[in-house]
């Protein structure tokens, strides 16, 4: 995937809309948004499919099927007054396997952040949108999940009291420090901007992310010159999905930090298997818990705090 936009500036740039106005989106936008969905991939090797709904398109549809038709709802396709003025959206479907709630996470914020770059507003809704519907609108496969959609557009110049509302609620402008996200050789060890060295803007990235009700749930280890990946994960908080949202959160936190370190000349892999090297592997992992409340690891006497999972190491090249 080849990026020819500013990665920092759109992080920077970006930020919720759910509030849209009906200024038209230029033909040249929409066709340089298909071509750019059509080149994205991850780095986790799962198929991220993308599916494209306009309000028009369901307009037109209504018109020739009756009145009394089941079908014949439009307000049965929504997002229950969270969004206002959207006439378009993207979702993406995968497959339930693992992994690919991470790939979801990182094709649709590269292209979220694409769109920022185009002046182009959205907002990632991940359990504000009847579910249902859009799959139905989007002709999205059975056996295929739609755990996230974004509406896109030009924002409109004031927010809806609503979105006004929920940004206070969820804090939507304020992000953890760092000594609460990255951590240095052990999760006791706040990493400093100094340690991370030429690493500081890519974690600066990551903990500018956009998160599910703001949750900020990565948390990441440098510990021989990689970087550990963990979810902080909040008890209860996917209950109501078949998955793990929040996973979908570190996908957003690995594309920040790769396209983020990429803009700067450095490269890297994402890989699995440092839960092995960490001493985190199944069998490990089943260490008593000390009177701290965390697992200490058999292995690496990494003491692992509570609702800590690990997700994925990236390691430079």
């Amino acid at each position: 995937m080849i990026i020819e936009f500013p990665i920092e500036d759109s992080v920077r740039k970006r930020s919720s809309v759910r509030n849209f106005s009906d200024r038209q989106i230029e033909p040249e936008k929409v066709e340089a948004i298909g071509r750019f969905v059509k080149a994205l991939d991850n780095p986790f090797g799962k198929e991220v499919r993308f599916h494209f709904f306009a309000a028009d398109d369901l307009a037109a549809q209504l018109s020739s099927v009756p009145h009394d038709a089941p079908s014949a709802n439009p307000q049965r396709i929504g997002t229950y007054g969270v969004i206002k003025g959207a006439s378009h959206f993207i979702g993406a479907s995968i497959k339930k396997e693992p992994m690919a709630l991470e790939a979801l996470g990182y094709e649709m914020e590269a292209l979220i952040l694409y769109l920022a770059s185009l002046e182009l507003g959205s907002c990632w809704l991940g359990g504000t949108f009847d579910r249902k519907g859009f799959v139905e609108a989007m002709e999205i496969d059975e056996e295929r999940l739609l755990p996230a959609i974004t509406p896109y557009g030009y924002a409109a110049q004031r927010k809806h009291f609503k979105e006004s509302m929920m940004r206070r609620l969820v804090g939507a402008e304020k992000r953890k420090p760092w000594q609460q996200l990255f951590f240095h050789n052990d999760f006791d060890t706040a990493l400093t901007e100094q340690s991370a060295g030429e690493l500081t803007l890519p974690l600066e990235m990551v903990r500018l992310g956009p998160s599910a009700s703001n949750k900020q749930p990565w948390r990441v280890l440098l510990k021989d010159e990689e970087l550990h990946f963990f979810e902080d994960k909040s008890p209860g908080y996917s209950a109501a999905f078949s998955y793990d949202i929040q996973r979908i959160d570190l996908g957003i936190a690995a594309a920040h930090l790769e396209l983020s370190a990429r803009e700067r000349g450095i490269t890297g892999r994402f890989e699995t298997d440092g839960d092995v090297e960490l001493g985190l592997d199944e069998e490990a992992a089943k260490g008593a818990a000390d009177e701290a409340g965390s697992k200490l690891t058999e292995k690496s006497n990494l003491r692992l705090p509570d609702h800590y999972e690990y997700v994925f190491s990236w390691r430079r090249k």
